[in-house]
Parts: C-alpha cells; sequence; structure tokens
C-alpha cells in the first residue's frame, strides 16, 4: 500500500460521520481563530489611544517675556504675557494621544489612583516663568509631573512617559528658538560695537607710535646717565673702603694697647709674687730629693729580697697539686669501701631471713629446739646491728675524706694563682725602684732651676714697672687716634651709600627708560593687531535679516532631523506581531489535531507495513489539516484583519512547510511518549512562546534562554514570516527554510524508528498508564 493511499484510508476514518467532519472543520478553523483574534485585537492599539483617559492639570500662573529688539535701551524695552501652560493643554487636548480632560490636581490624583484615569500631567504655578528664564541671568528647569498608577495599566504609564517627552522635547524647541533669537539679536548691537571699536583702535595705534618716539629720547638720557652715577659711586665706593680699613687699623691698635697696659699693669704686680714662690719651690725640691732618694734605697732592698720568690711559688704550687691529686684517689677509693659496705648491709636481711628458715626446718625435724632457735637468730641481730653501726661511722669518715680532697683542691688552685701572679710583681717592684731613681734625679734638676728662678724674677718685677708706665700712655694716643678714624669712616660710607643709591636709581631709570621704549614698540605693535583683528572680525561678526535670524534661530532649537529609512515596512503594530502569531497557530493546530487523530496506524503496524510508509500514513492527514489551517489562517490575516503579505504564494509556502513540520515533531513526541508526548508538546510551546524572539527582540531573553531561542523551530519560523511579509531578506529565509526542513528530516526519522519498534506489541502499550 503507498503512502498515499495509506493516508487517505486515514483521513476518510476522520471523516466518516457528522462530528468527525465536524471536528475536521473545527481543527481546521482553530489556528484562524487564535490567530485572528489576536491579530484583530492589536492590530492597531496606538490609533485608539484617544479612547483612553487621562487628566491634565494647569496651575501656572504665566509671565512677561521681553519681545524687543537687541540694543534697546532699558527705559524702552517692551513684554508680554505668555501661558504656556495653557499652550500645552490646548495642544493636549486637540491631538494629544490620550483623552485629556482639564481638571483640578486633587481630582486628577483621585481619579488616577481609582482607574479613572490611567494618567496625570501637572503644570506647576510657574512652569512659564521657568521656560522664560534662560533669557535671564537665573535660569531655571521647569518641570512637568506625571502621576501614573501601574496597577491600572503598565503600558499606559510607558505611552504616558512617551508622550510627556513628546512635549517636554517640543517645549524646549520652541524655548531653544526664542532663546537662539535673543542670542542673535545681539550680534546686531555687536557688529555696531565692534565697529566703533575698529575707529577707537585707529587713534589708540597714532598715540601709541608717538609714545614710542619720546621713550626713544628717553631711553638715550638716562643710558647717558646711568653711567655717570656708576662711576661716581665706584669713587666713593673705594674711598669708604680706605676709611674703613683705616678705622680697622686704629681700633686694634687701641684695642692692642689697651691689652698691653693691661698686662703690664698685671705683670708688674705678680713678679713679686713669682719671685717668693720660685724660693718655695727651691727648698721643696731639695726636701723630694731626699725623700726620693731614701725611697729608692728601700725599693732596691725589697727587689732584691723579692727576686727568688716567683720560683719558691711555682714550687709550692707542684706540692699542693700533689697533694690534691692524693687526697682525690684517697676519696675515690673511700667511696667504693662505702658503697661495697653498704651492699653488705642491704644482704644482711636477706640473709637472716633465709637462716630464719632453716633454722625453722631444723625445729621442725626435731634438731633444734625453738628456743636454740631464737637464740641463734638473736645473735644474729646483734651482730648485723654492729655491722650496720660500723657502715654508719665509715660514711661519716668517707664524708669527712671528700671534704679534705676539695680543700686540697683549692689550696692547689691558689698554689698554683699565687705562682702565676708573683713575676708581675717582682717587676712592678723593679719599675717602682727605676722610677724612685729617675725622681730623686729630677727633684734635684728642679732644686737648681727655681734658685735661677727665683733671682731672674725678682729682674723681671723692676723692668715690669717700667713697662706699666710706658704702655698706660700708648693706650691713650691710640684711643684719640681711633676716635678720628670712626668719624672718618662713619662719613666716608655714607658718601658711598648715597652715590651707591644714585648710582641704582639712574640704572633703574635707564632700564624703566628702555623697558618704556621697548614697551611702547611692542604697543604699536600691539594696537596694529588690535585694530586689524577687531576690523577682521567686524567681517565675521554676523549682522542678520530678520528672516536669517528666525531660520537660524530654529536650526540652533532643532539641529538634527531624524529621517526614517524603513528597508521593510509592517504598517502597524498588528502587523509586526503577525509572525509570531501565525507561527504560535501552526504549532497550536497541529498540537490539537493529534488530540483526535492517531499518530500512528494500528492497523498498518499489525500487518508489518513499512515503518517509514507508516510514519508518512500517519503524517499524511496532519500534514493535509495544516495545508487547510495555513490557506485559512492567511486568508483571515490579509483579508479580514488587514495585514499586508508583501510575498503572498512563498509565505503561504514557508508557512505550510513550518506547519507540517510542527506537526512532524508533535508526532515524533505522541509517538515516543504517548500522552507524556502531548504534554511535553504544551510545555515547548510555552517555552517558545517566550523564546522566540515575537514581540521584543530575542537577545532582551534571559542568558538560559538563549539557548531554547537557537535550537527551537518556532525561532526560524518567526524570522523567515518576517521577511516574506514584509519584503526583507530572502537569503534569511532560504536558511531558515534549511533549518526547518532539517528538523522535519529529523522527526521523520525518529518516529519511523520508533514505528519499527512498536511492530512488537508490549504490555505497556496495550494498557497504558495515562490516557487523555
Amino acid at each position: 500500500m503507498t503512502v498515499f493511499r495509506l493516508g487517505w484510508s486515514e483521513v476518510r476514518r476522520n471523516l466518516s460521520g457528522t462530528l468527525p467532519k465536524l471536528a475536521m472543520i473545527a481543527l481546521a478553523v482553530i489556528p484562524s481563530l487564535y490567530a485572528g483574534l489576536y491579530l484583530f485585537a492589536n492590530f492597531d492599539p496606538y490609533g485608539h489611544l484617544d479612547k483612553v483617559p487621562a487628566a491634565v492639570v494647569v496651575q501656572d500662573e504665566g509671565t512677561d517675556v521681553d519681545v524687543s529688539a537687541a540694543g534697546t535701551d532699558a527705559a524702552d524695552r517692551e513684554t508680554e504675557h505668555h501661558n504656556y501652560g495653557d499652550e500645552v493643554a490646548d495642544e493636549l487636548t486637540d491631538d494629544g494621544g490620550f483623552d485629556w480632560v482639564r481638571t483640578t490636581q486633587e481630582d486628577a490624583e483621585r481619579g488616577v489612583r481609582s482607574g479613572r484615569f490611567d494618567a496625570a500631567l501637572i503644570l506647576g504655578p510657574t512652569f512659564s516663568a521657568d521656560l522664560a528664564s534662560p533669557s535671564t541671568q537665573d535660569p531655571r528647569q521647569a518641570s512637568l509631573t506625571l502621576v501614573t498608577n501601574d496597577a491600572n495599566n503598565y503600558l499606559a504609564r510607558t505611552i504616558a512617559d512617551t508622550i510627556v517627552g513628546q512635549v517636554r522635547d517640543t517645549l524646549a524647541q520652541k524655548v531653544g528658538t526664542q532663546a537662539a533669537d535673543t542670542f542673535l539679536q545681539g550680534f546686531a548691537s555687536i557688529h555696531t560695537n565692534l565697529a566703533d571699536a575698529v575707529t577707537g583702535a585707529d587713534k589708540l595705534v597714532d598715540g601709541a607710535k608717538k609714545l614710542d618716539t619720546g621713550a626713544a629720547s628717553l631711553d638715550s638720557g638716562a643710558a647717558t646717565l646711568a653711567t655717570g652715577a656708576s662711576d661716581a659711586a665706584d669713587g666713593a665706593r673705594q674711598v669708604s673702603d680706605g676709611a674703613a680699613s683705616t678705622h680697622a687699623g686704629a681700633t686694634q691698635l687701641a684695642s692692642g694697647a689697651q691689652a698691653l697696659s693691661d698686662g703690664a699693669s698685671q705683670l708688674a704686680s705678680q713678679t713679686p709674687a713669682l719671685a717668693s714662690g720660685a724660693t718655695k719651690v727651691a727648698s721643696g725640691a731639695s726636701d723630694l730629693a731626699d725623700g726620693a732618694g731614701t725611697l729608692a734605697g728601700g725599693l732596691d732592698t725589697l727587689r732584691s729580697k723579692t727576686a727568688d720568690l716567683p720560683t719558691q711559688a711555682s714550687k709550692l704550687a707542684d706540692g699542693a697539686q700533689q697533694v690534691a691529686d692524693g687526697n682525690a684517689r684517697l676519696s675515690d677509693v673511700a667511696d667504693q669501701v662505702k658503697d661495697a659496705a653498704d651492699s653488705a648491709v642491704d644482704g644482711l636481711d636477706d640473709a637472716r631471713a633465709t637462716i630464719s628458715d632453716q633454722l625453722d626446718d631444723l625445729v621442725d625435724q626435731g634438731v633444734l629446739t625453738r628456743a636454740q632457735a631464737d637464740d641463734v637468730l638473736a645473735r644474729l641481730d646483734d651482730a648485723g646491728q654492729s655491722v650496720r653501726d660500723g657502715v654508719g661511722d665509715l660514711d661519716t669518715q668517707v664524708g669527712k675524706v671528700d671534704q679534705l680532697a676539695k680543700g686540697a683542691q683549692q689550696v692547689a688552685d691558689g698554689a698554683s694563682t699565687l705562682a702565676s701572679s708573683t713575676p708581675a710583681l717582682t717587676q712592678g717592684i723593679a719599675k717602682a725602684a727605676s722610677g724612685a731613681d729617675d725622681l730623686a734625679d729630677g727633684a734635684t734638676t728642679l732644686h737648681t732651676g727655681a734658685s735661677s728662678l727665683a733671682s731672674g724674677a725678682q729682674k723681671a718685677s723692676d723692668g715690669a714697672g717700667r713697662l706699666a708706665s710706658g704702655a698706660k700712655e700708648l693706650d691713650t694716643g691710640a684711643a684719640s687716634l681711633a676716635s678720628g678714624t670712626s668719624t672718618l669712616a662713619s662719613g666716608a660710607s655714607s658718601l658711598a651709600t648715597g652715590t651707591a643709591k644714585v648710582a641704582d636709581g639712574a640704572g633703574d631709570l635707564a632700564d624703566g627708560a628702555h623697558t618704556l621704549h621697548t614697551g611702547a614698540g611692542s604697543l604699536v605693535d600691539g594696537t596694529q593687531q588690535l585694530a586689524d583683528g577687531l576690523r577682521q572680525g567686524l567681517g565675521q561678526v554676523p549682522n542678520l535679516s530678520d528672516d536669517q535670524r528666525e531660520a537660524t534661530a530654529s536650526t540652533i532649537a532643532n539641529p538634527v532631523q531624524v529621517v526614517s529609512q524603513q528597508l521593510s515596512k509592517a504598517g502597524s503594530y498588528g502587523a509586526g506581531l503577525a509572525p509570531f502569531f501565525l507561527s504560535l497557530a501552526a504549532w497550536i493546530g497541529a498540537y490539537v489535531t493529534f488530540l483526535i487523530v492517531k499518530p500512528l496506524s494500528k492497523r498498518a503496524l499489525a500487518v508489518g507495513r513499512s515503518a517509514l510508509r507508516t510514519t508518512l500514513g500517519g503524517l499524511f492527514t496532519p500534514a493535509l489539516l495544516a495545508i487547510v489551517q495555513v490557506v485559512v489562517m492567511l486568508s483571515v490575516t490579509a483579508l479580514a484583519v488587514g495585514v499586508h503579505v508583501e510575498h503572498v504564494l512563498l509565505t503561504g509556502l514557508f508557512l505550510a512547510l513550518v506547519a507540517i513540520t510542527f506537526a512532524a515533531i508533535l508526532q515524533t513526541l505522541n509517538v515516543y511518549l504517548g500522552t507524556a508526548g502531548q504534554f511535553l508538546g504544551l510545555v515547548l510551546m510555552l517555552t517558545q512562546l517566550v523564546t522566540a524572539g515575537g514581540t521584543f527582540p530575542w537577545q532582551t531573553i534571559p542568558e538560559p534562554l538563549r539557548t531554547f531561542h537557537r535550537f527551537l523551530p518556532m525561532s526560524y519560523s518567526v524570522e523567515g514570516l518576517r521577511q516574506l511579509l514584509f519584503g526583507g531578506n530572502m537569503g534569511t529565509v532560504w536558511r531558515d527554510v534549511a533549518v526547518i526542513v532539517g528538523f522535519l528530516v529529523v522527526a521523520v526519522g525518529l518516529t519511523t524508528w520508533a514505528a519499527r519498534r512498536q511492530r512488537v506489541w508490549r504490555a505497556l502499550q496495550l494498557e497504558p498508564e495515562l490516557v487523555l
């Protein structure tokens, strides 16, 4: 049996009877009802915004706007009263999108809260004054208060935001035009004032040239004056330096004479004491020489008697060490004896116990009586006690031997230290004896010198008196000389200071005159550049006519013109949603089809038909219904709803391919999973509802859902229908066709594999766990 015959038999089976026919008709119409109603309801919602109630509240008090021409005196300026709030309200009520109603703020807020108004726009009392403030020195932003309530309708708030934004842009353009016009009017005044400035700059150039000529003469004379003043200052500085040097010398002479006089007086008063002291030194030196001789003799005797002391101390140290070593060995032997005695005492108790046991045995054997045994033990205990007492005395003596050994070692250590110290002692005695001899010789020499000093000091005392008298006369003359040179130095310094100031002033005058000359030249150049620049600027400042000013102000306020270039056009909001609703309707049509039509013919499976033929035969009826659904949907969409279709035939073929592919996918789910497959088909529809990108661009969906967009067929269905309905890129269409055909082939292949497996019936097929 061919695929066509197998499929047609399923069609006839599904059309046998009145109710099946009505069911098939319903299946053909359901997608059209879904798509048609959704597109009709959403075809042009923005065209019916005038049915949406909204409130506008005008509290604006208006303001006076300056309309005078630029340059008009303050007393002659003219103003006009404007109320921009009323103008905005009039524009909104005339053609403002919503059904705007003027009311009070209280009523507007109450209406938005209750749902009577979807939005309210409030214009405050200073609205006009704030709009006009940019032309003053206190510019302020005007505010529009939009009151919305998302509990009424979220999209109404979004649309209200858009409308208020348009109002703001219109007001900004209007205010910007007025501000730009005022700005451009100022150029006329600038042009006139700039012409006056050019005339003044020319006069300034002439005056600067005259100033430059006079400054040149002044510069030359000031330079000559500065040279002469500098020479005079140099001469005066030399005179001042000489006078200062003379005064310094005289001052030093006076100071030296004073010091000489003081020193001579002190010398005259001290020389008698020097003579007396020298005599006493001579007497003391004689006594010192005698004592030093006696000390030297005693030290020589001590040195001779201690010469053998190091050798004797060394022998003593050796003997003490030998004694210490012998005592140490004696201590070691005593310790060994003590240890042996302690061990013997420790064994007495064990021996007594052993002997007691043996005596008990002899008593038991009748060899000894108990009295005899006890007598033996008593004698044994007395002997043990004697041993213990002897060991105790031995321990005491051993302790004394140990102390003797330690003391002997300490004596040996002290003798060793003494032996090492005696050489240094004998050397010190020898040095002391030698020093005493030197001291005796020095004391004798001191006695001789002190006697000579006493004789010379007496002669110096006589000469010091005569020196003090002459130094006093020299001091008086040097003081007079220092006073005169001080007056001379002061006058010379004042002269030098004055001439230096004259020279500095003349130099400053010369520098100033030169700077004036240079500045006058720069002034000539600068004023000439100023005049040229003003003249050039005069030609660049616009002097617009009234028409030119209005056109320029309008362009400044609205500098950008948006030109909309649509490569393809949907025509309306509903038309833009058509690709999404048509794709969704095609899936719904395929889904409801398998609520009535069996995915595979059980008869064909039972008789062992080819799995591929059985699959295609099962798909025949849903595919035929899909084509009918597509024809009805496109007819309703284009003719009843009014959506423009750019490529009618290609759109029909593409949508038919999409519908058949959806049917093949749902057939696969039903064959593999049965009732669970129908539920999974509903889940896939809901998933594609949010991931296909039918309303907002698919890039706006959360990241985890973007993978579903790439791997589910409705995404490519929506994209292809957009290109065909609105005349887009055909290359994109062919790519989408290839992807959808791939989904179709995979679905048919999977269903064929399932059909081959279902030739063998299983218990779960005979009695499924879940049935719809």
